[in-house]
């Protein structure tokens, strides 16, 4: 690293290129004061047309307040923001949009109850027709390898199809300057390289882009520029092809990484065995779940991949309880036939959940931190004779804010005060405080910073080695690399074969995404390599 990569607050700023007489977008002492936290103090950020701009940090360190403020969904408390050389008040996200700023957010702000066409037809300024408008969506949509239909229901979408929509809705409106926080976070190694090529040829036009991501060799790889901060305040710049993993993360975080430990286990009995488990999709356009079976021992992390949109909405559904109705034998936790206990019933048997959803089902948004504990918790001695002990559900929360190095103002913090990061650390605390014997976790690193997903890796490994059976669904394939001993693909609703993850590597699990595995593309998998072990 070289020693001009690391300084303090606006000196870190490069100068203005000599054949830009103006900057496409200036902010100068940006302030943002929340009652618990100064998100933004001092803020200065220069970018160039048609510079890919990296903001990186960790959780809680102000980028996507900063990013906020830019597209007039946050007013500052002080500083000003210059566009192309004028001085503007952004007072909205429509003033924003009509100065040419677009912004695809880390938390997606849909309608549920509206369909994908409705709900990008919201964001046009202009008059539209939803005819055209459909028509326009599928082409884009096809075009950035983005699939999405704009008939259904985003109710009836995964988070990685929400992703998607929410990419294809910003990028309809021809943004002179696209901010983008978390834009890949559920999106498949293919689609990435699709973005990127994209967000290049938008560059290359004129475009700027701003690109908040927690994946280091996505900003060393696409990005020109990175500002660092820390704390609410820019501690540095760095041109990210110039760096290494580890000085971008210790810039991040203050301190480098530590490697992943794995303890010394042999895989126990059967905790979590699903067998033959054939389930219809309630949603019409979701993908119903045939003949999936799998094993998950005690000491051992089972890692499912897949492209979103191909069952795993489902199969959660089946494993958490949510869905009704199976055969009891369908799924067994720690021996028991549990096919048709609700959510509760498997909870009393060891089983623990972090759903992909963190607000609205993970946690409840405007509910407090200690709140959010009583809903999955209330069994460590949190309710009694029908009674809640509130200094016990404090306690408790307290407990899973410092052992899990949650970022917030206390256990009476709301939900949705929390950074993304923060709020997962919470939720997985939350679950692994209990003890589980079975713990189920979907995207258990979904745009967490790189400090914290290594927290978070660790505290699974570290799980499994205690004897839980882990199963973890997740879109990062590194991830599961990682962590996981052994790993399937679900496509199509079906189970691919099961593999040794020092057996198998990237390209034959890419592949398998695509569903192609058992000879020929969708079909199950082969007698002689069987997903149940």
């Amino acid at each position: 690293m070289s020693d001009s990569s690391y300084s303090d607050g606006a000196a870190a700023q490069p100068a203005t290129r000599p054949e830009q007489a103006a900057p496409r977008l200036m902010l100068k002492g940006i302030t943002k004061q929340y009652p618990a936290v100064r998100a933004n103090d001092d803020v200065t950020l220069i970018v160039a047309p048609g510079e890919i701009h990296a903001v990186l940090g960790e959780n809680g360190a102000g980028k996507s307040t900063l990013m906020k403020v830019i597209y007039g969904a946050v007013r500052p408390d002080a500083g000003e923001i210059h566009w192309e050389g004028e001085a503007v008040d952004i007072a909205s996200p429509a003033a924003a949009r009509k100065l040419g700023i677009g912004m695809v957010f880390q938390h997606f702000s849909l309608f549920e109850t509206l369909t994908v066409g409705e709900n990008i037809a919201l964001a046009l300024d202009e008059p539209f027709d939803l005819k055209a408008l459909a028509k326009r969506i599928r082409e884009v949509s096809a075009d950035y390898g983005l699939d999405i239909d704009p008939q259904r229901h985003v109710h009836s979408l995964t988070v990685g199809e929400r992703q998607r929509v929410e990419i294809v809705r910003c990028l309809l409106q021809n943004p002179r300057l696209l901010i983008m926080d978390e834009p890949t976070s559920v999106l498949t190694p293919q689609a990435v390289r699709k973005l990127f090529a994209t967000l290049r040829r938008l560059a290359a036009e004129g475009c700027s882009i701003l690109y908040i991501s927690h994946k280091l060799d996505e900003i060393q790889e696409l990005c020109d520029t990175a500002t660092v901060m820390r704390g609410g305040r820019v501690t540095g710049h760095v041109k990210p092809k110039e760096e290494t993993h580890a000085s971008l993360a210790q810039l991040m975080v203050g301190h480098s990484l530590p490697d992943y430990t794995r303890r010394e286990h042999n895989p126990g009995a059967v905790l979590l065995d699903v067998k033959a488990l054939s389930v219809a999709s309630d949603d019409p356009f979701g993908t119903s779940l045939d003949n999936v079976s799998f094993a998950v021992h005690a000491g051992e992390i089972f890692g499912i991949a897949g492209v979103s949109g191909n069952g795993q909405a489902e199969l959660l559904s089946a494993l958490s309880g949510e869905k009704r109705g199976l055969r009891a034998d369908a799924v067994t936790i720690c021996g028991k036939p549990a096919g048709r206990l609700g959510a509760g019933g498997r909870r009393a048997l060891g089983f623990g959940f972090v759903p992909e959803e963190r607000l609205g089902r993970g946690a409840v948004p405007a509910m407090t931190l200690s709140e959010n504990a009583l809903l999955t918790a209330h069994r460590q001695k949190m309710v009694s004779s029908g009674w809640i002990n509130s200094g016990t559900m404090r306690a408790f929360a307290r407990r899973c804010i410092e052992a899990f190095d949650v970022r917030c103002g206390g256990s009476e913090a709301l939900a949705q005060s929390l950074s993304g990061g923060n709020l997962q650390k919470y939720i997985m605390g939350r679950e692994i405080l209990q003890a589980p014997k079975v713990l189920v976790v979907a995207q258990p690193t979904w745009g967490v910073d790189v400090g914290a997903a290594a927290f978070i890796r660790q505290q699974l490994l570290d799980l499994s080695a205690s004897g839980v059976a882990i199963l973890v669904i997740s879109e990062e394939l590194e991830e599961l690399f990682d962590i996981c001993d052994r790993i399937a693909v679900l496509a199509g609703g079906r189970l691919s074969p099961v593999r040794a993850t020092g057996a198998t590597n990237a390209e034959e699990i890419g592949r398998w995404m695509a569903g192609l595995f058992g000879g020929r593309e969708g079909t199950a998998p082969s007698a002689e390599q069987p997903a149940h072990v």
